[in-house]
């Protein structure tokens, strides 16, 4: 009998989306980032999806010395595979978003794969009270917000990523996001395998409804073939809805409190890791198993853990 199919379970601990006030389980400082990682892992995470947060603020950074802060204690305490942001915040330029990976080195890097609108505002009418100006501002500003992508700034990010053995997570959060990816696989300026992560339920991408996520799957399968590994990733209410229906469809699977601050209706997850396990019970019951860090570095054909420039 053939062995059962492992599962890649990333966790993205903190992101640029929600602000510090809509969730007390929302890590902030270095130290706070660095142990929710640590947490994420032992429940099981074989990657973590890193970004940075100002300490006194909580304002997404992209400052590379704050991922020299909380990427040593990750480090030395686990084996996850380390993915740091190159998407930063939407209101960042690409030379700012590209800094900690360009400096850092790590096994993979996230990498938009195009412009788009990005509607944080509607978090406006669920969350009433914030403990800091920029909140409100960041999150209104975004009915007039363009998250930009260009092919120039695709470009610029796989050059240098390449260019230092980095593989991409490519976040695909339309169906015109898979063309592009396929422009540039038929071009070979990217190498398979392709590790597609598909994103449901942002505003300004596509939904999140299962007739999305079979699109979405249906699209890469025609454009990638055998070259791609797939993985979704569910905002907000969406996360283990659409992870369940993905993983039965072969898929592997994005959690985290980057993409959702929930643990179910109406209750605030207490940390990432909490998703994790809840995400482990849906593929306990579908009879799959974790992959392992070094399972999903044999996966994605990465480069191994020692090569972070630390």
């Amino acid at each position: 009998m053939a062995g059962k199919r492992k599962v890649i379970i990333t966790c993205a601990v903190t992101g640029a989306i929600h602000t510090p006030s809509m969730s007390p389980g929302l890590p902030v400082t270095p130290a706070e980032i660095a142990q929710a990682g640590i947490e994420a892992a032992e429940a099981g995470a074989a990657i973590l999806h890193l970004h940075a947060r100002e300490p006194e603020t909580g304002k997404p950074s992209q400052d590379p010395d704050l991922f020299r802060e909380l990427l040593p204690p990750i480090r030395e305490r686990t084996n996850a595979v380390i993915n740091l942001t190159t998407g930063g915040s939407p209101y960042m330029t690409v030379e700012e978003r590209m800094r900690p990976a360009a400096e850092i080195v790590p096994e993979v890097a996230s990498l938009n794969m195009g412009s788009m609108n990005f509607g944080l505002f509607p978090m406006l009418k669920r969350f009433k009270s914030f403990r800091h100006d920029w909140e409100v501002e960041h999150l209104e500003a975004s009915r007039n917000l363009v998250f930009k992508n260009t092919y120039q700034d695709i470009e610029t990010i796989l050059e240098i990523g390449y260019g230092n053995g980095i593989r991409f997570e490519f976040e695909c959060y339309d169906t015109a996001h898979l063309y592009n990816l396929a422009h540039y696989l038929d071009e070979g300026r990217v190498k398979p395998p392709l590790f597609v992560q598909t994103v449901f339920g942002i505003m300004g991408g596509i939904g999140a409804h299962p007739e999305d996520v079979l699109h979405m799957k249906r699209t890469a399968d025609r454009l990638f073939g055998n070259a791609y590994v797939w993985s979704v990733l569910g905002a907000g209410r969406h996360q283990l809805e659409v992870a369940a229906q993905a993983a039965a469809m072969g898929g592997n699977i994005r959690v985290g409190l980057e993409d959702s601050l929930w643990a179910g209706p109406g209750r605030l997850a207490a940390n990432s890791a909490e998703q994790v396990r809840l995400v482990r019970e849906v593929l306990a019951g579908l009879s799959l198993e974790v992959a392992t860090p070094d399972e999903a570095r044999a996966m994605l054909s990465l480069k191994g853990a020692d090569t972070l420039n630390l």
